[in-house]
């Protein structure tokens, strides 16, 4: 069994925002594989699929950005899933906008989401993560930027980048952390017509 988490903040406000790249990317995820998020437990929006053999649990903290361990934490304590067992995928401003980055183990690199996450799971740092770059405001508030809604251009970058993360969580659940970094990263962003 393996856990994939997308991060984000629950509520029509910041829906299609920046900063809740995770959930969209668990939601093409969830509609790629036929699964719904159909039930409400561990804090969290959850839909199960099967996926050559694995199960695979996807989650949507509902616990706001900071505390997203506390849901992923509850479904790994129910499930007795390892934080091998899990990968998390959320947005990075550090890198650009529709770049993937897979990483098997780390620090939070800032990310409150993720920072959460490690502290509930005892700080451990082995958990898989999928970065998705939405690159850093040139000017202006970064908490405004990362709450605020995608411009057309960055949808046309974001749109395939998502593809290519749900592909990348899939190839994760089947061979692993290693596979999906030699197959997903360093991948150049592409416009949507490409």
């Amino acid at each position: 069994m393996k856990l994939i988490a997308g991060l984000g903040n629950p509520g029509i406000a910041y829906q299609n925002t920046r900063h809740n790249i995770g959930f969209i990317t668990v939601d093409y995820l969830a509609e790629k594989l036929g699964a719904e998020f159909n039930k409400n437990k561990f804090f969290a929006l959850l839909a199960e699929a099967n996926y050559h053999g694995e199960r695979l649990l996807l989650l949507k903290p509902q616990t706001f950005m900071n505390l997203s361990g506390k849901a992923v934490r509850a479904a790994a304590d129910f499930y007795k899933l390892s934080a091998a067992d899990i990968l998390i995928i959320f947005d990075d401003m550090d890198m650009p906008c529709g770049q993937l980055r897979i990483r098997q183990k780390g620090s939070a690199g800032g990310h409150n989401g993720m920072k959460d996450i490690i502290s509930q799971m005892g700080n451990d740092q082995n958990i898989s993560r999928c970065r998705i770059g939405i690159s850093r405001p040139l000017f202006g508030d970064a908490v405004d930027y990362v709450v605020g809604r995608f411009t057309e251009d960055e949808k046309q970058l974001l749109r395939p980048a998502v593809e290519d993360a749900a592909n990348a969580a899939l190839c994760w659940a089947e061979f692993g952390t290693v596979a999906a970094m030699n197959r997903f990263n360093g991948k150049a962003a592409r416009p949507l017509d490409e």
